[in-house]
Order: structure tokens, then sequence, then C-alpha cells
């Protein structure tokens, strides 16, 4: 029990501030549903549909390896060169990118505005830098560093965007000529997102000063050809993940059979639902921070496999957990996101089926611990190429027959798709004892009890009874859990005291 509870501290030191840095970040994406209309936020969602892709490119696995190789390696060494690689090739790619900015923005569909894409490479550059330092910090365990950059680096962000989206536009109305005005433009207008990122990431950068200038320019040329013999299949696996998760909102404008501006209205409706089931995968983000060096540390105990079957066992309680308190608060965050412009809740159907696909997303990467103990990268590329496929020819059906409803099926579809495949293999190459039996049934029970709650609301249209039976159902899913999993639970640290049994009464 000593390493899962190695890992709950290791996900806490640098889940929180993940979940700080991209809760605020959060915060920040879904304010644009409360200033901007649909539309006049679908350029916004195509230019962060595109930025996870191109960090794919620019970081070629370099981190995982890191992880792969530093426990056989000279740490100096591996460091010093796969720095160099990154760097050279960083400022190699960034160079492209800025050559062609114009071509970019044309094919985009956003020809007025080649600066997106300029604004755009200096975030990837900055933040593709930025990669093994931070790397570094986790395989050396110094969260609090870690903790301290990533939110020091979102706050900047988040008082760039304010000052310039929401205090610059106030200052003009009351004082044209403030001295605040001499930076603002206000026909930048929502490019001040993409201002306020690059200065998030620039902070970033200096406050890492340190561990950039730490490594030498030495390149040892056989220890990089193992290193990207090991991460090239993690290209393919990282390119077909961002095609599953990313690619809906960027062919959405090509495939509908809609007007332009329908077309952009639908994106934006799209997007702003599409956040509400990020909540899950910023939880993912944050295991998976704490789980990649862990399950690489813990792969030479005795007891390794069955360590990772109770990780598992502990991460579907807990996404099961998120599931349910975003489909059952379903009418709450439709309420929120609806304030201002009430058209956002016409995608809020789709929110439950993109919240449970990203449960499947998170198992998937769970179980794809298989591949990369055993060195078997390529199982890993070709199952992430098939969902890739899958979601492509889905969304290509879909999406003029269904709107954004059959995109958010095809995203389900695959997510099913490939943690269902990497478990069959996963079987069968490195077998580990997951409690499937249970594990299926806490997900069919999560979806069980959600359907419920809807057939309630079907009944009595009510705001206050759906919040009423949607704590009710939520209490009684948890109390479930509590009693299923008692000993367990005994064992955690904090919590573990809520689970003892009572102590025997004196005899009189």
């Amino acid at each position: 029990m000593s390493s899962i509870k190695k890992l709950a501290g290791q996900t806490l030191w640098y889940g929180l501030p993940t979940i700080g840095s991209r809760f605020l970040g959060y915060i920040l994406n879904f304010s644009l549903s409360f200033i901007y209309q649909a539309a006049d936020t679908a350029d916004l969602t195509q230019i962060y549909a595109i930025v996870p892709f191109i960090n794919i490119l620019f970081t070629y696995g370099v981190e995982t390896s890191y992880f792969r190789f530093s426990k056989e390696m000279d740490k100096d060494r591996l460091y010093n060169t796969l720095n160099v690689s990154i760097f050279t090739t960083t400022i190699l790619f960034s160079a492209i990118l800025l050559l062609f900015s114009q071509s970019l923005a044309n094919a985009a569909l956003m020809p007025d505005h080649p600066e997106y894409f300029i604004w755009l490479t200096g975030i990837i550059f900055l933040d593709t830098l930025a990669t093994l330092p931070f790397a570094k910090l986790r395989q050396e365990g110094r969260p609090r560093k870690y903790a301290f950059v990533r939110i020091a680096g979102i706050t900047i962000n988040v008082l760039v965007v304010v000052f310039f989206i929401g205090v610059c536009p106030q200052i003009e109305k009351k004082n044209p000529g403030s001295f605040w005005l001499l930076m603002y433009d206000p026909s930048i207008g929502i490019g001040y997102y993409l201002i306020g990122n690059v200065a998030g990431s620039a902070t970033t950068f200096l406050l890492l000063w340190k561990e950039w200038i730490s490594f030498k320019f030495n390149f040892d040329g056989k220890l990089w050809k193992q290193a990207m013999k090991y991460a090239y299949p993690l290209i393919i696996v990282g390119l077909g993940g961002m095609v599953n998760e990313m690619i809906s909102r960027l062919v959405y404008q090509h495939v509908v059979t809609l007007p332009p501006a329908e077309a952009k209205r639908q994106l934006g409706i799209f997007a702003a639902n599409y956040r509400l089931a990020v909540l899950i995968t910023i939880f993912i983000q944050m295991f998976r921070l704490a789980a990649e060096p862990f399950f690489f540390n813990q792969s030479k105990e005795d007891n390794a496999k069955k360590t990772y079957a109770r990780v598992m066992k502990f991460f579907v309680i807990a996404c099961c957990c998120m599931f349910l308190v975003i489909g059952l608060f379903l009418d709450v965050f439709k309420e929120i996101l609806t304030i201002k412009f009430k058209e956002y809740g016409e995608g809020i159907h789709i929110v439950p089926i993109l919240a449970m696909g990203s449960v499947f997303l998170g198992i998937y990467y769970n179980l794809s611990i298989w591949y990369k103990l055993t060195d078997r990268n390529l199982f890993g590329a070709a199952i992430t190429i098939a969902g890739a496929v899958i979601t492509v020819l889905l969304n290509i059906w879909w999406i003029p027959r269904f709107g954004f409803t059959g995109s958010a099926w095809a995203t389900f579809t695959c997510y099913a798709f490939m943690m269902t495949t990497s478990y069959l293999l996963g079987q069968k190459f490195y077998r580990i004892p997951y409690a499937k039996k249970k594990l299926l049934s806490y997900l069919v029970l999560s979806a069980v009890i959600f359907f419920l709650h809807r057939a309630l609301g079907m009944l009595y249209a009510n705001i206050y009874f759906s919040i009423s039976t949607a704590i009710v159902l939520l209490v009684a899913f948890l109390w479930f859990m509590a009693n299923v999993e008692r000993k367990e639970f005994q064992q955690f640290p904090v919590i573990g005291r809520f689970f003892q049994p009572p102590p025997p009464k004196s005899a009189n």
C-alpha cells in the first residue's frame, strides 16, 4: 500500500498546481462564452486545436524517453543530449512556422489574421524549451518548484488577458487618453487570449532558466539514436491522440453542410460545451504527471502488476465520480453557460457523451503502461492510428448528418475502441490482474445513475428538483463505493480513519 500512498502523494503534489493552472486556464477559456458570441470564438477554437499537433512534432517524445532512460543511463549525458536535440529542432521548426504563417492562416480560413500564427509560434517555441526542464523537476522529485512555475505562468496569462479584454475597454470608455491604453489596440480583440498565453509561456521559461542553462552542449549520437528509436512511435501515438481529441473542431467548418456563418456559430457552441467535459481531462492530466515516472520506477518491484491493478481501480472510481458530478449537475452547468448567450445551451446534450469518452481515454492511458514497459511502442502507435482513422471517418460521415452530436459520438466510439483494444493486447503481452468485472460494473452503474436522473428530470422539469435528486444520487453512489471498497479506503492516509470499524464495546 505504501507505493499507492506514494502515487497519491505525488498526484497531489503535481496535480494541485496542474488543477490550479488548468482550472484558471479553463475559466479563462470558459469566459469566452460570456464575452463573445459563438461565431466570434471559432477562430480561437481552431488555433488552440492546432497547438497540440505542433507541440507533439516539436517535442517528439523526448519527455517519455528521458523518464525511460534516466534510470539506466548517465542522467547528465542524457539531459544534455536531448536538450541539444530539442533546442536545434525548435529553432528550425519555429522558423518554418514563421515563414509560412500567412499560408497557414489561409488554410485555416482566417486569412486576415496571420499574426495569430506568429503568436502561436512564440507560445510553442517557449513551451517546447520548457519541456525537459519540467521533466527534470519531476524525475528529481522537486514538486514545489514545479508547482510554483506552473501556477506563476498561468497567473500571468490570466492577468494579461483580464487587463486587455476586461479592464482596457472600460478605461477606454471612461478615459480615452489614459496612459494604460498606450499598449492597447481594440482591433486585436480576441487575439489578446493568445498574447496572454505568450506572456505566460515566457514567464514559465524564465522561471526555469536555472534548469535550462544547467545543460551543456554535449551530444552523444549513439544515445540520441537509442532514445529516438524508443520515442518515434510515441510521436505517432501523440499525433493520433490529438487527431482523436482535436480533429472534430479542425474539420467541422469544412465538412458540415451549412452556410459559413452558421458553421462558425455551431463550432463555437460545440467548443464551449466540449470544455465542460475537459474537467475530466484535467484530472487525467494531473494523474499522468505523477503516474508516468511512478510506473517506470515501480516496474522492477515484485508486486508491480498488482500495484498497477489497484491503481486502475482507484482511477476508475475517481473518474466515475467526476462523470457523475458533470452528468448529474448538467442543468446547473447549462444555467451558467447560457447566462449571456442562450445559444450555447443548444449543445449541452453532448457533454455526458464526451465526458464518458474522456473516462475511456483515461483508462486507455492507464492501460498503455504495458507497451511502454515492454518497449512495444509500435503497438501503441498502431492502436492510436486505428483510433484516428475511426475518428476521421466517423466525423466526415456523421457531422454532415448530425452536426456536433455526431462528432461527440465519434469521439466516444474511438476512445471505447482504443480502451478495449489496448486491454486485450496488454493481457496478451503483459498480463495485469485488473478487476475487470468490478471496474465494468462501476462504469455501468455510473451510466445507469445518470440516465435515472435524466428520466426523473423529464417527469418533473425543475432546476431545484434536478439539483436535489442529483445530490441524493451522488451521495448514494459514494456511499455504495465506500462500503464496497471499505477495506481499501481504510489503508489510505487522512481519509482512512473515516472507514475504520467502530471499536468493540467494552463488557459491563
